[in-house]
């Protein structure tokens, strides 16, 4: 497997992505025709999973990986590690909220690539009314303009917080609206809480399977819905759940490297998971070296669709 080390750029140089900033001030049309021209990955295929690395922790308010408050705050080096990333031709593509993903096309770094916008930031990491989630990023008719392949949305449900029903009402509309769209609408349905006045997820299998059971029936077509979970114990239970494509998320990991990648290889054995959607584990490594961590998550998957019969 071929691994991406070096960029072309000068990692130590401040102004390596001025280039951004004048295409943003002096054309920003640039964007859409960056978008308009790019080359499209060929599309999910059943028992060929996909990697695709996420970035929209930012737009939330969402700067720390690990024991590092502001890990993902210099744009620059979160630019680096995405590029290195992405020339990895076993990942498959990113999500990202629009600023980043509008970077990335300007970069000429998503050809080939699945696509998914953040459609929900407002829920901002803190914020006294983080479970009122709302729409603030990606909407459907901007990412079909974009040719993109469908929008990402966070779904945390707290039964302490009556926010929540705006937060389903919105995603059921988005779930809608993206179907109307033919684009995928990937949902991250948690059971949640406040402890200790922060916002909790509940990772019990049990509430991950109650999660995922609202979240597929929110809109009015589950056509194009895909579900987005934590790897979490009991898997085989948990995707008894569901017959929706699912894609595992990677958070904000607490054991060792070498566990993290043993439960996310398990997983990926089970039926009806189609692949990973992880950010910060991997462009944030302890060890600093983010294509050698996408390496190594590429190799745990199955890349090898079957044949399909000619009656098939």
């Amino acid at each position: 497997m071929q691994q991406v080390t070096e960029l072309s750029v000068d990692r130590e140089d401040p102004r390596r992505y001025e280039s951004i900033t004048r295409q943003r001030l002096e054309d920003p049309a640039s964007v859409q025709r960056a978008a308009a021209t790019r080359q499209k990955h060929a599309g999910p295929v059943l028992g060929r999973q996909n990697f695709i690395i996420a970035a929209d922790h930012p737009a939330r308010g969402a700067l720390s990986v690990g024991k590092q408050t502001t890990a993902m705050a210099d744009r620059r080096q979160l630019l680096d590690r995405l590029q290195i990333a992405l020339a990895n031709p076993a990942c498959d593509g990113v999500l990202a909220s629009p600023d980043i993903l509008d970077d990335l096309l300007l970069l000429g770094a998503l050809e080939g690539k699945l696509v998914f916008g953040s459609m929900n930031r407002g829920g901002l990491t803190g914020l006294v009314n983080e479970i009122d989630d709302r729409f603030t990023g990606h909407t459907a008719a901007a990412l079909s303009a974009l040719g993109a392949d469908g929008g990402k949305m966070l779904t945390r449900i707290s039964y302490e917080d009556q926010d929540t029903v705006k937060t389903l009402q919105a995603t059921a509309d988005a779930v809608s609206d993206l179907a109307r769209h033919q684009l995928v609408a990937m949902v991250e349905p948690f059971i949640s809480k406040r402890v200790d006045g922060k916002v909790v997820n509940d990772l019990r299998p049990d509430a991950v399977i109650k999660s995922m059971g609202i979240a597929a029936g929110l809109g009015e077509s589950s056509a194009y819905t895909w579900l987005k979970i934590p790897v979490v114990q009991e898997m085989e239970r948990v995707m008894a759940a569901t017959t929706l494509p699912t894609v595992l998320l990677g958070g904000d990991p607490a054991g060792s490297p070498d566990e993290v990648f043993a439960s996310w290889q398990a997983a990926l054995a089970l039926p009806g998971v189609q692949g990973l959607t992880v950010g910060r584990t991997l462009l944030y490594p302890e060890d600093g070296d983010v294509a050698a961590a996408v390496a190594t998550a590429a190799s745990l998957l199955n890349t090898t669709a079957p044949v399909r019969s000619a009656e098939g």
